[in-house]
């Protein structure tokens, strides 16, 4: 509920006392992480979807919704039909939300800093890493990160804590990979959003390409689903392009993927290949990831 008090305030002095509702919640759920982790680093991806995935679409949905906020359902349906996007998935999402409305960055970067915190206090490690998505231009990250910077130094402060933590971002633009060097200077990690960065590089909806892929595939226009596997010519051509232009701009830089590509065999051999750190994926396919990575440098080894 605290989430679309957010969404239909007025003004930022409204917003924030939305957000500090959602503060404690957000508190809790990274601390319980952070615990459970145990010392290993947590990337932590800042909100990410469009806004008007929090709110309902059908009549009956807003004016039950509207109710319960003790608003009227003009102003609820107005707000609704003000969110809709023709392509919300690029739209208003990801660091745009956090530029535009630089209190749900606050928000989130207080309570990531807040837990870790608090965690430490405890005797726990804590080593976290904030994620800004979706970011095309380095300006974009900068201005979210300088927000961050400036609420996270400010909380340890407050907590009389010595914290370390990384501000880095998820590559899914195409032209944030081919600028990936400028973002480097300023980012401390790249994690690849193969999802993103193969809808937007090949032109393809993820909620729509099912309809002809498989077509694609048995007549071999591609060899597999890129949604599954990585399209090493194209979107992983981009990769490289990032990998070689990011470490070479920052040489500390952490690099690595996040999503099922990360799950996938061939994928995670050309991550490897390519120089990447590390990949992420769904639990169930961490086994196939770790015998993927293990064949790959022994593949590697080999060769050499």
């Amino acid at each position: 509920m605290a989430m679309r008090e957010m969404i239909v305030a007025d003004t930022s002095q409204q917003r924030d006392r939305a957000l500090e509702k959602l503060l404690p919640m957000q508190r809790k759920d990274f601390e319980e992480i952070f615990k459970v982790m145990n010392g290993l680093p947590v990337i932590i991806r800042l909100l990410d979807p469009p806004l008007h995935e929090f709110l309902p679409h059908t009549d009956e949905e807003i004016k039950e919704l509207a109710q319960q906020m003790n608003i009227s359902f003009e102003k609820l349906k107005a707000k609704v039909e003000s969110l809709k996007e023709f392509n919300p998935m690029m739209g208003h999402r990801g660091c745009r939300l956090g530029i535009t409305y630089p209190e749900i960055t606050r928000m989130q970067a207080r309570a990531i800093i807040e837990a870790a915190c608090n965690v430490k206090k405890e005797g726990i490690k804590v080593i976290p890493e904030i994620m800004i998505p979706l970011v095309g231009h380095v300006k974009e990250y900068t201005n979210q990160r300088d927000i961050i910077k400036e609420v996270a130094d400010k909380v340890i402060k407050e907590k009389g804590v010595k914290l370390k933590y990384m501000i880095g971002t998820m590559i899914e633009v195409p032209r944030a990979a081919i600028t990936a060097d400028e973002i480097a200077k300023e980012a401390e990690f790249f994690s690849f959003g193969t999802n993103d960065l193969t809808q937007m590089t090949c032109g393809f909806s993820r909620d729509d390409a099912g309809k002809f892929l498989g077509f694609y595939v048995e007549n071999k226009i591609y060899a597999k689903n890129p949604f599954s596997s990585l399209d090493n010519k194209g979107v992983g051509k981009l990769m490289e392009i990032a990998v070689k232009l990011g470490k070479k701009a920052n040489p500390e830089l952490e690099i690595g993927i996040c999503g099922e590509h990360g799950g996938d065999p061939d994928s995670v051999k050309f991550c490897h290949k390519v120089g990447m750190d590390y990949v992420s994926c769904s639990p169930y396919r961490v086994p196939v990831a770790r015998l993927a990575a293990a064949q790959a440098v022994l593949e590697k080894r080999k060769k050499m």
